[in-house]
C-alpha cells in the first residue's frame, strides 16, 4: 500500500515505524529537513520536505496514485486542510487527520465531502483517556481492548502466587472454568537478565507467577477471568477510588474531566506545577476535582496528600523522566497500582518489568486505529501490543467455500502459521447492526471441530507482526479458488 504521512513528530514517527515494518511504500512529508534525515536513515522510507497543505508538495510526495494519507502535523488547522487539499487535488482514496479539538464530532458535517473531506479523526488524547478508562474499569488488568463493538475483550494482566489460576495448566483451567468463553493466546514469562519471552500456549502450558498472560474473552466474562489469574483465592479486586494525576496537560484535564462527572465514584487529585495552569484547571474542572500546584516528585508532598491511599497513581506529564520518577517514588511510598505516560520508546522498553506496573506510549494506544486502514481484506479492528512487537486483529470472512479458504472449513482445515492463535468468534454480528431485533450475537471459543461460517468475525492473536500478512491473504476473497 502506498501511503503519505504529515509530520514527523512523534505520532508520525510510531506510525512510519509500524507501516514501514509491512514492507508498505511509505513517503512522510515534514518542514524539518533533520527529523526526515533521521527517518530515512532508520527506515525505508523517503522523505519530502514542505508544507503538506500546498499541492506541489503533495504531488512531490506521490499523491496522485496514493492508497492512504495520515495527516498527523502539530497543528489540527495543517491536517484538515492537507485532507480537503489531498481530496480536491488528488482524489487521495482514504483521508486521516489528527486533530486534538474535541469541537469535531465524527459525523460533523465540516468533515464530509463537502467540508474538510476527513474519513477518520483520531485525536491521541482521547485514545489515551479511553485507554485509561478500561484500566480503571479492571483493576486486575495491565491492558483491555476491545473487538466486535466492545462485545470482546482482549487483556493482560499479571499471574500473582495464591491466585486460582496460577500454577495449574492452561487445559486445568479451561476445566475448571467450562461454562465461561475465554481463550488463553499467550503469556510472556520473565526471566533473570534478559526480556521477556514469548511462550506459546497450548492445553499442557503452565501459568507460573510473575508471567503476563494474554486473554481473549466475551467482555460480560472478563472480571471473573482477572479476578482468577490476579487476585488471592477468596479476595476480590479492590475497586479504583482513589485517583492522582499528575500533569494538567490535555490528557490529565480531558480524563480528571470525564471522572469528574460521575459524582461521588471516584477521589481524584490533580497535581501540576505551574501556578497559572492550576488557576485555568480549577476554573474547568467538575468541583469533586482537587487541583494542587506542586512537584510530583516532592517527597513530602507526596505524603501530605496520602499517596499510600491511591488507587491509581497517573504520571501523565510531556516529561518522560519526570514521569518516570514520580512513578517509583510513589510506588515506594505506597501507591497501589502506578502508570507513567512514556512517549520515548527505549524509555519504556527500560521500564517494563520493573516497578511501574505500566509503561504507556501515547502513539501506542492509538496506532491501532490507523493499522486498520493500512490492512488488506476486511479488517475492523487492530491493537498493538507489547510495544508494536505484536498484534491482535478482528478479521471478517466474507464469500462462500467456493470463494474463500476459510468459510465452510473447519478450523483445522485453516493452514495458520504455528504462532498464530484463533481466539475467538463473534457470530450474527453484522445482522444485530443491521437489525435492532436480531437477537445478539454469539461469542465462540473455536475448537477443531468450529466451522466458519460467512459473515463471521475472527480475531486473533499474532506474537509477530510479520505474520500479518499471511492472516491476510488466507481471509482474502477471490473469484474462485480450487
Amino acid at each position: 500500500m502506498k501511503i503519505i504521512i504529515l509530520g514527523a513528530g512523534r505520532v508520525g514517527f510510531s506510525v512510519a515505524e509500524s507501516l514501514v515494518s509491512e514492507r508498505n511504500d511509505i513517503t512522510v512529508i515534514d518542514t524539518d529537513a533533520r527529523r526526515l534525515r533521521e527517518l530515512e536513515t532508520r527506515f525505508d522510507l523517503r522523505g519530502v520536505v514542505g508544507n503538506g497543505t500546498e499541492p506541489a508538495v503533495l504531488a512531490e510526495a506521490g499523491a496522485r496514485d496514493t492508497d492512504l494519507l495520515i495527516a498527523c502535523a502539530t497543528l489540527d488547522e495543517t491536517n484538515l486542510v492537507c485532507c480537503k487539499v489531498a481530496d480536491m487535488e488528488f482524489s487521495v482514496p482514504t483521508r486521516i487527520a489528527r486533530v486534538r479539538s474535541s469541537g469535531f464530532a465524527p459525523d460533523s458535517p465540516l468533515l464530509g465531502k463537502d467540508g474538510f473531506a476527513v474519513d477518520r479523526i483520531i485525536c491521541p488524547e482521547e485514545s489515551l483517556t479511553r485507554y485509561i478508562g478500561k484500566l480503571i474499569e479492571y483493576p486486575e488488568a495491565l491492558q483491555v481492548r476491545e473487538f466486535a463493538g466492545g462485545r470482546a475483550c482482549l487483556a493482560s494482566s499479571r499471574a500473582r502466587a495464591g491466585a486460582p489460576a496460577v500454577g495449574l495448566r492452561i487445559g486445568e483451567l479451561r476445566d475448571s472454568m467450562p461454562d465461561l468463553a475465554m481463550r488463553l493466546v499467550a503469556i510472556y514469562r520473565r526471566f533473570a537478565e534478559e526480556p521477556d519471552r514469548f511462550v506459546r500456549c497450548d492445553g499442557m502450558t503452565l501459568i507460573e507467577p510473575g508471567d503476563e498472560v494474554f486473554v481473549l474473552a466475551a467482555r460480560d466474562h472478563l472480571p471473573e477471568i482477572l479476578s482468577a489469574l490476579h487476585s488471592p483465592r477468596g479476595q476480590k479486586a479492590r475497586p479504583v477510588r482513589r485517583i492522582m494525576i499528575i500533569g494538567g496537560g490535555r490528557v490529565g484535564q480531558r480524563l480528571a474531566g470525564q471522572l469528574g462527572q460521575l459524582p461521588g465514584q471516584f477521589n481524584i487529585k490533580v497535581l501540576e506545577e505551574s501556578e497559572q495552569r492550576c488557576t485555568e484547571l480549577a476554573s474547568m474542572l467538575p468541583t469533586e476535582v482537587l487541583v494542587l500546584q506542586g512537584d510530583a516528585t516532592d517527597e513530602d508532598l507526596l505524603g501530605d496528600e496520602s499517596v499510600e491511599d491511591v488507587d491509581l497513581f497517573l504520571a501523565l506529564t510531556d516529561d518522560d523522566e519526570n514521569n518516570i520518577m514520580s512513578c517509583l517514588l510513589a510506588k515506594r511510598m505506597g501507591a497501589k497500582r502506578v502508570l507513567s505516560l512514556i512517549n520515548r520508546r527505549t524509555y519504556a522498553d527500560l521500564m517494563h518489568g520493573t516497578q511501574i506496573d505500566i509503561a504507556l506510549s501515547p502513539a501506542q494506544a492509538m496506532l491501532g486505529e490507523l493499522l486498520a486502514y493500512a490492512r488488506r481484506g476486511d479488517v475492523q479492528a487492530v491493537h498493538s501490543l507489547r510495544r508494536g512487537v505484536a498484534e491482535a486483529l478482528e478479521i471478517v470472512a466474507r464469500g462462500d467455500r467456493k470463494s474463500s479458504r476459510v468459510v465452510g472449513r473447519r478450523v483445522e482445515e485453516l493452514r495458520l502459521p504455528l504462532d498464530v492463535h484463533i481466539g475467538l468468534i463473534v457470530r450474527g454480528l453484522d445482522d444485530a447492526e443491521s437489525d435492532p431485533g436480531a437477537r445478539e450475537p454469539q461469542v465462540i471459543i473455536p475448537r477443531s471441530h468450529t466451522v466458519i461460517e460467512s459473515n463471521d468475525h475472527v480475531v486473533f492473536f499474532l506474537p509477530h507482526k510479520r505474520l500479518v500478512r499471511d492472516v491476510e491473504k488466507l481471509f482474502r476473497v477471490s473469484a474462485t479458488f480450487f
